[in-house]
């Protein structure tokens, strides 16, 4: 597999600072911390239409219904129907 390199210009210097801060908290290297949020961006699905995601995880969802209110027990004072 062919290693890239990339260089990004601009960046904030406060971001750079939480990015070296959430580094130093797992033990890794700016690089290596970089290198698996890039990997980790990469992998998940591009969403361009968010309320279609939505219907799509909602379509794998089970219908869970309440139950009717002539399902529900009913309970009376003294704690039997």
């Amino acid at each position: 597999m062919k290693k890239n390199t990339l260089t990004i210009r601009g960046l904030d210097d406060k971001v750079v600072e939480n990015l070296k801060a959430r580094a130093r908290t797992r033990r890794h290297s700016l690089e290596a911390e970089l290198r698996e949020i890039l990997s980790q961006a990469a992998r998940q699905p591009l969403v361009l239409d968010p309320l279609a995601e939505a219907d799509r995880i909602a379509a794998m969802t089970p219908l869970v219904r309440p139950p009717m209110a002539e399902e529900r027990p009913l309970l009376c004072a003294g704690g039997e129907p």
